[in-house]
């Protein structure tokens, strides 16, 4: 269904248009989900690059759809092409929304679990209290994103004791 209407957007409203650049980011994300990384990755680049120049550099579309990438590539061990992406979606997550925005959250938990999978464990504690504290004050310590962040953040807590030789 999402490659009919990505054909019929690029058809009738052309090749660079803000709702096919969404429609390009679902589909990547349904890939994503299936494991399809190859099928994926240029779906989101295409809608990066359509959001750029449609939206502009500080869109938080966009820092949607750079996380996005960052989680794929994440998943796939490529860390060194993550980072950046992780880094520019928090830029314009705290310059867009504040530095209190829970999707700011779950961009810092992501980046998180980057730095977590690298061992380095300070980097990612300090990002994973701040994904916390930002949740709780928003949403309060029962939400599931609330949840998984401590959760991840106990996690990081086990792997760095396991890493001291504790």
């Amino acid at each position: 269904m999402y490659r009919r209407a990505i054909a019929i957007d690029e058809q009738a409203s052309g090749p660079e248009h803000t709702g096919l650049a969404t429609k390009l980011n679902n589909l990547a994300e349904i890939y994503r989900k299936q494991g399809k990384y190859v099928e994926a990755e240029p779906l989101y680049r295409r809608a990066i690059a359509i959001g750029e120049k449609t939206l502009g550099p500080e869109h938080p579309d966009l820092a949607i759809r750079l996380n996005n990438l960052a989680v794929l590539y994440n998943e796939q061990g490529k860390y060194e092409e993550a980072e950046p992406l992780y880094l520019r979606a928090i830029a314009i997550g705290e310059k867009i929304s504040g530095p209190e925005h829970p999707d700011l959250a779950i961009r810092l938990n992501n980046l998180a679990n980057l730095y977590s999978d690298q061992g380095k464990y300070e980097e990612a504690e300090s990002l994973y209290l701040r994904a916390i504290e930002i949740n709780e004050k928003v949403f309060g310590p029962t939400h599931h994103n609330t949840i998984l962040f401590r959760e991840n953040y106990a996690e990081l807590l086990r792997q760095w004791k396991k890493g001291e030789g504790g």
